[in-house]
């Protein structure tokens, strides 16, 4: 199989919900390596660090959970780590898995502050993390799930081609700025804006705003 990006290309995993919620703020984070924490962002890496244990794998019945694996695409040249894997017994069908008999289907599972969101803004991650799954275990994945803290139980997502075109789409337009180390202008979406921690890093107002350095000069000099 021919790959597409090379490990050098890859691109974090958990930027492609933020591409897809704004790429300026994409590009802020992950090409200028800008970062602020609000309060939704604080409440998410908590519920983050309640289930991240790289040392944790348990047995629950028919069903293996492993935590925070590592996973990586070279046909999406992204890489990251699950929050949970749980592996479902399947005779039908399958991966084998080290020291387990029978096979194992893989679902991908993310935990997320607050609730279902009527946009694809978190589908995206999920369905690049099944991606990842499939492209290392050599499987299909036709769903996962999100465990949101707000309403505490967990929200399927079914995996469909729409979904897989997007992230796909996402994907390729991620390393092409990051190739050019460029930086976009906001839509200024005013809902998306008023929610995102870098609102007053990205400070979208003087972007709009266009002058010559001529003209300040010279206004200063006036004054």
């Amino acid at each position: 199989m021919i790959f597409k990006y090379k490990e050098d290309d890859f691109l974090s995993l958990s930027g492609i919900q933020h591409y897809a919620y704004c790429p300026r703020q994409w590009a802020l984070i992950h090409i200028e390596q800008q970062w602020k924490e609000n309060l939704r962002t604080k409440e998410g890496r908590q519920l983050h660090e309640r289930v991240d244990n790289p040392s944790f794998f348990e047995s629950r019945g028919n069903i293996l959970i492993a935590r925070s694996v590592p996973i990586a695409s070279y046909k999406l040249g992204l890489y990251g780590v699950s929050d949970i894997i749980e592996f479902h017994n399947n005779k039908k069908s399958g991966v084998t898995l080290p020291g387990r008999n029978g096979t194992w289907k893989p679902i991908p599972i993310e935990y997320k502050r607050g609730k279902p969101k009527e946009n694809i803004f978190d589908d995206v991650q999920l369905c690049a993390q099944a991606i990842c799954l499939e492209e290392m275990l050599g499987c299909k994945i036709s769903h996962g799930y999100f465990y949101y803290g707000q309403i505490r139980h967990r929200h399927k997502v079914l995996l469909n081609k729409n979904l897989r075109d997007i992230v796909n789409d996402l994907s390729g337009q991620m390393h092409k700025l990051f190739d050019v180390n460029h930086t976009p202008e906001t839509d200024r979406k005013l809902k998306n804006c008023r929610n995102c921690s870098l609102f007053d890093i990205c400070v979208p107002k003087l972007k709009k705003k266009k002058f010559k350095i001529e003209s300040y000069i010279n206004q200063f000099i006036e004054e």
